[in-house]
């Protein structure tokens, strides 16, 4: 598992587990496909910031 909360490690296309705003207090994983990534900065201790290819928006926990 690489370190999601390092933008360089993430890039478009990539195969991620990430936790919604509404999970945050349960840390329920979504997967999905990176579309765009939100997080301007090259770290996050939270987890970078992305857009899936579905829409939903998220922190970066795993990267598969």
């Amino acid at each position: 598992m690489n370190n999601g909360s390092i933008r360089a490690n993430i890039k478009e296309g990539l195969n991620v587990g990430i936790v919604l705003k509404q999970d945050q207090r349960t840390g329920k994983i979504t997967r999905g496909i990176v579309k765009r990534i939100l997080t301007n900065s090259s770290t996050h201790p939270h987890g970078i910031k992305v857009q899936l290819a579905d829409g939903q928006v998220g922190r970066v926990k795993e990267i598969y």
